[in-house]
């Protein structure tokens, strides 16, 4: 079930307050997390679970207390601590978990860990979170998104912080949207770009919380103006979300951890490839022609840049 806040909420009937927790959690990281307030013997079903995910998802509830060692009644005492009803639903959501793309590691990077681990970690989870968030995207809001994109004259790309970075990339890809694309930083700047909007503007809002106070005053004060907006963030709700004409929702497994990597950044830059190559590929304002030209002289502009070319 989910709740006004766009999280994923485990009702239980033998306990009013139910365990919530982001639907991007990682299933197997929430165990983790929780593993060392449990009774010895839950934790061994902790540790258990977390090495045999797979198998997990195939097992009866006695077979689980077997190969656990331990007894049944444990078994539901540790999926009531995770924030279950039972085992069944316990079972179910560890298998939606595993089908849309589990974390290669769940653990968070230690400061105790070498760098070949710090390495793999970054990797397996970066791979792993935009697989889940592939699984999870919606292509008619990039469809509804590339209408608008077409019928827009200008394009505004604003976010703030890692955020202003992605706007920045989509700023770099104006040929390929065949419009005049801003990235504004200041948000006096942007604030003055949204009071002077008018029907041909489109303003592309970028925050993954989508909660941005500032955005969504920018988006009221371009709507006001007959432009149009559409949001990049990692919730569907929101007031940046509420406030906009099309949203874009990139569902990473982003965790709070201060080591852990901004997938968040990378999935947003990845929206902003899909949305430029797709306007590019659906013509409307790109002349594909110009735009492979364009492509073949600037390769030989950057050999004229290289210092090791010859000089006449």
């Amino acid at each position: 079930m989910i709740d006004a806040g766009g999280r994923r909420r485990l009702a239980l009937p033998h306990e009013p307050d139910a365990t919530v927790f982001p639907v991007s959690t990682s299933l197997l990281q929430l165990i983790s997390d929780r593993a060392p307030a449990l009774s010895r013997s839950e934790r061994r079903v902790a540790e258990y679970v977390l090495g045999h995910r797979d198998e997990v998802t195939q097992m009866t509830l006695a077979a689980l207390a077997d190969a656990a060692g331990v007894s049944e009644p444990t078994i539901i005492r540790f999926c009531a601590s995770m924030g279950f009803s039972g085992f069944q639903s316990f079972r179910l959501e560890m298998a939606r978990f595993l089908a849309l793309g589990v974390p290669a590691t769940h653990s968070a990077i230690e400061e105790s860990d070498a760098l070949p681990t710090i390495i793999t970690k970054i990797f397996d989870h970066t791979i792993s979170s935009l697989d889940h968030t592939r699984r999870s995207f919606d292509p008619e809001s990039i469809a509804r998104a590339i209408d608008l994109i077409g019928a827009a004259k200008r394009l505004h790309f604003f976010g703030f912080g890692a955020s202003s970075i992605i706007a920045e990339d989509a700023q770099q890809k104006a040929a390929l949207f065949g419009k005049p694309c801003s990235a504004l930083a200041d948000p006096h700047q942007q604030f003055m770009a949204a009071a002077t909007a008018d029907e041909g503007d489109l303003f592309v809002l970028i925050s993954h919380t989508g909660r941005t106070v500032p955005l969504s005053t920018l988006a009221d004060e371009a709507h006001a103006n007959g432009a149009r907006v559409i949001a990049i963030t990692g919730s569907s709700t929101g007031p940046i979300a509420e406030a906009s004409d099309v949203v874009i929702v990139t569902a990473t497994l982003e965790d709070t951890d201060v080591y852990t990597p901004t997938i968040s950044r990378i999935a947003a830059l990845v929206v902003i490839d899909i949305l430029a190559t797709s306007t590019a590929m659906k013509g409307g304002d790109v002349d594909l022609a110009r735009l492979r030209g364009m492509k073949q002289k600037l390769a030989a502009f950057r050999s004229t840049l290289d210092p090791s070319s010859e000089i006449e």
